[in-house]
């Protein structure tokens, strides 16, 4: 189901499932931030109730104030890939999810970016991943940033994984994909190039990792 996804379950498989609502209510005023009820998460996700008690429980365990951090998520997200550096890719992996752009992500923020990439249209998954390659959030990806974000999964993929992957393969990757993104050739692309082309080419749908477990 991917890394994201393990970040805050890796603990859950301890947990006793059959808990019932002042329980998992009564767990959520003992943190520092309280998410909004279960039922009003489970009208915003795709996931039931009893999926979001699981998952908040593993937020929870790895993050007993009810918020996270970049440096926490940072840690986290490294074990997962041991033989690269994830640092980079994590940093803005983070920004993605922290939609009130306050340097911490919520259970809320977490849950709804979680649900958007695991069982989110077609659609609502490329336009999360637009957002996570516009870096300065301009409605425009320019070169650069797909740049920043290719070599950011090399990196974190590490010389293990891609050994051959050196110097200025991740720009000629970028080039290769502008040239089919940027239909007016005006030098960046916006949300409705990014869609388009994802969805007349399934190999760069997948080479844009949005269904990949670096995710």
């Amino acid at each position: 189901m991917g890394v994201v996804l393990g970040i805050f379950s890796m603990h859950t498989k301890q947990v006793t499932y059959k808990r019932d609502k002042v329980d998992d209510e009564l767990e959520m005023t003992m943190v520092c931030h309280r998410p909004e009820g279960l039922e009003q998460l489970e009208a915003q996700t795709n996931f039931t109730k009893q999926e979001l008690q699981v998952l908040y429980r593993g937020f929870k365990n790895e993050c007993p104030s009810g918020v996270v951090n970049e440096e926490t998520f940072k840690h986290i997200y490294a074990q997962f890939f041991p033989h690269g550096d994830a640092s980079t890719y994590a940093h803005y992996l983070f920004n993605t999810f922290d939609t009130a752009n306050n340097g911490s992500i919520k259970f809320e923020e977490f849950v709804t970016g979680l649900s958007t990439l695991l069982r989110g249209s077609v659609q609502e998954k490329l336009e999360w991943t637009f957002h996570l390659y516009d870096i300065n959030r301009d409605g425009f990806i320019s070169k650069e940033e797909m740049t920043e974000i290719v070599r950011a999964i090399y990196d974190m993929m590490g010389k293990y994984t891609y050994p051959a992957l050196k110097g200025d393969v991740p720009k000629q990757h970028v080039d290769a994909f502008f040239q089919k993104m940027d239909k007016n050739k005006d030098g960046v692309v916006t949300l409705e190039e990014f869609v388009l082309a994802c969805q007349e080419d399934e190999t760069m749908m997948r080479s844009m990792q949005l269904f990949e477990n670096v995710m």
